[in-house]
């Protein structure tokens, strides 16, 4: 992945270009719907992970009772 090292320096000038494209005042505003988007997939992950596992656990317990 090339953008796997960003580092101090690098998320530093990010923040800069930011700055002077968004502006100051927008930057909160932006952040904090960075923010919930993540907070949103973070969630929608967790439910497919649960699912899958109830899944998993339905068929074991349909082949138990077949068997």
């Amino acid at each position: 992945m090339p953008f796997g090292n960003i580092g101090l320096p690098g998320l530093i000038l990010i923040l800069i270009i930011a700055l002077i494209i968004f502006g100051p005042s927008k930057l909160p505003e932006l952040g904090r719907a960075f923010g919930s988007t993540l907070k949103e997939f973070k969630n929608a992950t967790r439910d497919l992970m649960s699912s899958d596992k109830e899944d998993k656990s339905d068929n074991e317990e349909k082949k138990s009772d077949n068997a």
